[in-house]
């Protein structure tokens, strides 16, 4: 069922379809999904710490290092580090995105994780696939030997972390209801859509999707987010963890149907969060344009 959180958002956007939204999301893994799980060499994860804070990470791996192991258990050969690392010894609520940005492809796991040695057993509870707007094309340029980890902290961003969330076209956002599970999307536009206010917040639009309001529903039930920041060139990847809330009032802000402001509580770049490079090829053709560029 949808809970609470869902129903209110899409109540206040003027949805009216009958049970749209999780409602209508299944739990097992259908053949397409695991083919696509199966291809993928990069996955984003999402999850409440045990402090309550929630955080987003990426994992990467060889083709084939997610795979079904049943139709409702995922095998990921891989265990997330910092901010992440030691949170599915116990299992533990996993919101999961399998994003292929060279074919415009993505899909979403929500379910219950535990580490195992150097893997993770996702039990699903929710898989579905997403619509390919707002994603940039992307292939892989280089795949190179894992470098050893660098991490920096602290509670505000650096004049070069701002500019780094500046000059971003994607970024990835977890949530997490308490009781009903996480859940981790993309979010995407053209460079400049995410206004970076000051050292402490970030305000980004809402764009039309589909309508089911699973990120904006558990933010009606708990503001914590984690918002996830890649280097796609480099590797190193940008963690900021807070407090959102939605502003219904799009401020004429171009394509926005309304916006998200967030603050930020905890700060974590690290270097060398992923061996894969990236090289730009396009933007999505349905990105509004940003306001003032």
């Amino acid at each position: 069922m949808r809970h609470a959180g869902e129903i209110a958002v899409q109540r206040r956007a003027g949805v009216r379809l009958a049970e749209h939204g999780s409602a209508r999301v299944r739990a097992e893994i259908p053949e397409a999904a695991a083919r696509f799980l199966e291809a993928q060499r990069m996955v984003v994860i999402g999850a409440e710490d045990r402090e309550g804070r929630v955080w987003s990470a990426p994992l990467t791996g060889r083709a084939g290092f997610v795979a079904p192991a049943g139709d409702r258990t995922i095998l990921v050969d891989a265990v997330p580090g910092a901010p992440l690392a030691g949170v599915f010894d116990d299992e533990h609520d996993i919101g999961m995105l399998a994003l292929e940005p060279w074919t415009r492809r993505r899909m979403r796991v929500n379910g219950r994780a535990r580490r195992d040695g150097d893997h993770l057993f996702v039990r699903t509870e929710q898989v579905y696939s997403n619509c390919p707007k707002y994603l940039q094309k992307r292939t892989i340029a280089e795949d190179l030997e894992p470098r050893e980890r660098t991490s920096s902290s602290g509670d505000r961003l650096s004049e070069a972390q701002r500019e780094w969330i500046k000059a971003a076209d994607t970024f990835f956002v977890a949530t997490h209801a308490p009781g009903l599970g996480s859940d981790v999307s993309h979010r995407g536009g053209n460079p400049g859509f995410v206004e970076v206010v000051d050292a402490g917040r970030l305000v980004w639009p809402d764009y039309a999707g589909n309508l089911m309001y699973m990120t904006l529903g558990n933010l009606e039930l708990n503001p914590a987010a984690g918002l996830l920041f890649l280097d796609w060139a480099t590797g190193d990847a940008l963690h900021l963890t807070g407090r959102a809330r939605v502003d219904w009032d799009p401020r004429e802000v171009p394509g926005a149907q309304r916006l998200v402001e967030f603050d930020v509580e905890r700060v974590l770049q690290v270097g060398g969060a992923s061996p894969l490079r990236w090289a730009f090829e396009e933007h999505s053709r349905f990105n509004p344009p940003v306001r003032g560029a």
